[in-house]
């Protein structure tokens, strides 16, 4: 008896506070996605229509085996830059040559946050990435970030498209809906790697600071909804 726990709550792990993968994961109603490798793995317990994983580099495969066999039409698969660079190249190379209705939603934060931070082990841009997956056969590539400003456009394939993550929801709307294997690239860096560069002074500290006014919140929990931010709590 003595060595049982005296509390028997349980802490469900989830996304740092102001991390990208809070907005990515978001999937438009009727649509559902599949997990892989990451820490967009823990979406899976979040009740954002995303379900299963797989081993690093196999993501979207599945889908090649599911598709015929069912009424779904066409599902989004979450996949981290880092697995992209280690083997995520060719599992959207296999999906490319099944033919199979998806997108991949490649997340790219800048930093493998799963395991501390380290830096992608390899050279990788944005814009890099395009390039290579134009050159794979995917012709329908979006780019979606808090900052569209930073890119440099000729840098990227012709038909690539750029769009403010405000409007995450009908882009993804619009991909959906195309035939074969499109590729999304949701670009953000990860929180606790830009809290590390603003200690450091390699980051912009931005002189902005988001803040609920206790004496007008109504407590109705939208922020919380719409954020998926574990550091709000109800006062």
């Amino acid at each position: 008896y003595l060595q049982k726990p005296k509390q028997l709550a349980e802490r469900i792990p989830h996304f740092c506070s102001g991390c990208p993968h809070n907005t990515s994961t978001v999937v438009p109603i009727g649509s559902r996605a599949m997990a892989g490798i990451g820490c967009h793995y823990m979406v899976t317990w979040m009740d954002r229509e995303t379900e299963t994983f797989t081993q690093m580099g196999g993501e979207g495969a599945t889908w090649i085996g599911q598709a015929p066999f069912t009424e779904t039409n066409h599902v989004f698969q979450n996949l981290g830059d880092g697995t992209y660079f280690h083997s995520g190249l060719l599992a959207i190379r296999a999906a490319l040559a099944a033919d199979i209705n998806i997108t991949y939603k490649v997340l790219y934060n800048d930093a493998v946050a799963m395991t501390g931070g380290q830096p992608v082990d390899g050279q990788l841009t944005v814009a890099q990435m395009a390039q290579q997956l134009r050159g794979e056969g995917v012709n329908r590539i979006a780019i979606v970030s808090d900052d569209i400003a930073k890119y440099r456009r000729s840098d990227f394939p012709s038909a690539t498209t750029f769009t403010h993550r405000d409007d995450l929801d009908s882009v993804q709307r619009e991909l959906r809906d195309i035939e074969g294997t499109s590729v999304m690239i949701y670009d953000q860096t990860c929180a606790a790697e830009k809290r590390r560069r603003r200690k450091r002074g390699t980051l912009e500290d931005p002189n902005i600071r988001a803040f609920i006014n206790t004496a007008v919140c109504e407590g109705c929990g939208d922020c919380g909804t719409q954020s998926n931010c574990v550091a709000l709590v109800p006062v």
